[in-house]
């Protein structure tokens, strides 16, 4: 490293660290008032040798907060002009602090446009006002939480301030268990299961909020290899067990819309049982189900291991239609609700950032650590890309066959609750007490945040729809979300089920 720090500043101008303008920006920078911490973390960006350059940098400014004032503080230009006025500086001397000063502005901001572990001005985040910083956070290790997963490795959550872990969960049962105990700051859950659990289906009322949708499309049905060239339609699967990774998911509300679709009772005609997503294939493979509608990675995952076969894309059976969601607790929101909305908004920027097919490949690498997914990068990135082999002999290109967009229609509220009310999963007809058509857009309101959402999308540069319903186009049907109740009806007269 030079001695002098002008000669310094000039090599690190000749890598294009910085430009002759962020001089002029390093005396009049007004932003923030950091501390060291901070200061080290935006500038070193967890890289020793970086912390040790912005170390250096310090001792030269005299100190860390004469560093911290020459980058950013409010009072940066009176330590330039304090470097003549009252030390007897030279020129040389003003021209060093001034460099700097410049030097710590381009550390602080030369991460590549795009690279989230850059803390920039941008996120509007104060992290003095978040009322906690250090999360855990549920997931199950499927592609659908990708947004989640991802935003620990590629560092979303340390650009808003937290030390978040991602903690894996063996199934669907023991995220919701943990939500209600406590044990967890944030889940990923189940598009359904915060209305369920805000309604007292399958658990004790316990209200839960949908903040974010995860993922749309990204599920598909697979079906073990001996069935291969008998399944064309749904009346194939009479007699089948079909798993499904939980009662109040999109999977077992999309298997029985499918189903019943074709003319089969999915309560008479074949037997659909809950499977934890990990243990699907092992399932498959010893003949306990014959088929299952799961998340990925598991169904290509089924062609990898030459389990089974990739029969029907959950996006055929209805395009963009969601799957999982960030979700956090009532109580939890109330209590922190700065660290909330910072985090939401975390969470929806990594949405963005997966829905750009170019990222696909650099995120399959992130989320396929033993940590997370546990499954090899080839199997996760076949999904996420959408070039893939069908286990049938055929290599198909579906870009959409998952997507991420983080926007949670209240169409998509009003849909899952007329299916929980039409299926009746708890048996006890308390799904459909006292339900009208403006029920279910006050359930929906008040668990789906919907503006939320549409505000935090904006602020990290999505374009989010400025409507809240819209029609969903199924294979068979369209959704009017305003006639929910006239829209059950109408299925079970026309196919009879």
């Amino acid at each position: 490293m030079p001695a002098d720090p002008v000669d310094m500043v000039s090599d690190l101008a000749k890598m294009g660290l910085y430009k002759d303008q962020q001089i002029k920006v390093a005396d009049k920078v007004n932003a923030y008032e950091l501390r060291k911490a901070l200061l080290l973390k935006t500038a070193g960006k967890g890289d020793p040798n970086r912390e040790k350059l912005v170390l250096a940098l310090a001792k030269q400014a005299g100190g860390i907060e004469n560093a911290f004032a020459a980058a950013f503080g409010p009072q940066a230009g009176l330590f330039f002009a304090d470097s003549i006025r009252n030390s007897g500086a030279t020129r040389r001397e003003f021209l060093k602090n001034l460099a700097i000063g410049a030097a710590m502005v381009a550390l602080t901001n030369c991460a590549k446009p795009g690279d989230p572990s850059a803390v920039e001005e941008s996120t509007d985040i104060d992290i003095s006002t978040l009322e906690k910083t250090d999360l855990k956070i549920g997931f199950i290790p499927i592609t659908c939480a990708t947004p989640i997963i991802m935003s620990e490795p590629l560092g979303f959550y340390k650009k808003y301030g937290f030390n978040a872990e991602v903690v894996k969960m063996p199934s669907w049962g023991a995220v919701r268990d943990s939500a209600i105990a406590g044990e967890l700051d944030a889940y990923h859950m189940l598009a359904p299961m915060p209305i369920a659990m805000t309604l007292g289906l399958g658990s004790s009322a316990f209200g839960v909020k949908l903040a974010s949708i995860e993922n749309i499309n990204g599920q598909a049905i697979t079906v073990a290899n001996k069935y291969k060239g008998q399944i064309n339609s749904p009346a194939d699967f009479k007699g089948f067990t079909i798993g499904v990774p939980f009662p109040y998911s999109m999977h077992n509300l999309l298997l029985r819309y499918y189903l019943a679709v074709g003319g089969v009772d999915p309560d008479v005609d074949v037997k659909i049982r809950p499977v934890p997503p990990p243990d699907s294939i092992a399932q498959l493979i010893a003949g306990d189900i014959d088929a299952y509608l799961m998340p990925d990675p598991f169904n290509q995952r089924a062609v990898y291991e030459d389990a089974g076969f990739i029969f029907k894309l959950t996006k055929d059976i209805w395009p963009g239609h969601p799957c999982c969601a960030f979700a956090a607790s009532d109580q939890w929101i109330d209590t922190n609700p700065n660290t909330f909305r910072a985090l939401n908004k975390s969470i929806i920027e990594a949405a963005g950032y997966a829905s750009d097919p170019a990222n696909r490949s650099e995120i399959a690498q992130a989320i396929s650590d033993r940590a997370f997914l546990n499954q090899p990068v080839e199997v996760v990135e076949a999904v996420l890309t959408g070039n893939f082999e069908d286990g049938l002999g055929n290599t198909l290109t579906i870009p959409d066959r998952i997507d991420f967009d983080p926007y949670p229609w209240q169409s998509f509220a009003n849909w899952i609750s007329s299916q929980l009310v039409r299926w009746d999963l708890q048996g006890d007809g308390k799904a459909a007490q006292n339900i009208t058509d403006e029920t279910y857009n006050t359930i929906g309101k008040e668990v789906f945040l919907t503006d939320l959402a549409r505000e935090l999308a904006k602020e990290v540069g999505l374009n989010p729809s400025a409507e809240t319903y819209r029609s969903e186009k199924l294979e068979s049907d369209t959704f009017d979300p305003q006639k929910p109740g006239e829209y059950i009806k109408k299925q079970i007269e026309e196919y009879g089920i």
